[in-house]
């Protein structure tokens, strides 16, 4: 008895398909091998990711302190003597917290600085005597990813 030949093909037909419906070993293991090799190259990218967005926002809280000082000065003609100040004037919600050391006690303060035997003009102490402050740094110890001290931003 033979087949017709409508029959072999179809056969033929359907034996191929199922042999079409999943992937070799191989493929899979070439698959698998490019994922490897690509999680390998983004990986170290990724590693430092956490860290540099703590060193974009402690780079974002210096230049806010700084220009709210600024501010602060252009306004009343003198320094803050407080970062506390600028927060009970209203220049500053809060004080804004180093993402480093987590905490916003830490800031270093830079005053301003009268030369001995110069007498300061009274528009350059507040009211108190005290001097104000003009700059502020991060006091995070440790260096950044760039290489510098995170006392020196």
């Amino acid at each position: 008895m033979h087949r017709p030949i409508s029959q072999l093909r179809a056969r033929h037909r359907a034996r191929r398909r199922a042999g079409e419906r999943g992937f070799t070993l191989l493929e899979m293991i070439i698959v698998v091998t490019m994922i490897g090799i690509l999680a390998t190259l983004a990986i170290p990218a990724l590693i430092h990711s956490p860290r540099r967005a703590q060193e974009a926002v402690l780079k974002t809280n210096l230049r806010t302190i700084r220009d709210v000082i600024n501010q602060f000065y252009a306004d009343k003609g003198q320094y803050p003597t407080s970062l506390e100040a600028l927060v009970d004037e209203g220049y500053l919600r809060t004080v804004p917290i180093d993402p480093i050391t987590k905490t916003s006690d830490t800031w270093q303060l830079v005053y301003d600085e009268v030369e001995e035997g110069e007498e300061p003009a009274e528009t350059d102490l507040p009211e108190e005597g005290e001097p104000g402050i003009v700059d502020v740094y991060s006091g995070a110890e440790g260096m950044s990813l760039d290489g510098t001290p995170y006392s020196e931003w």
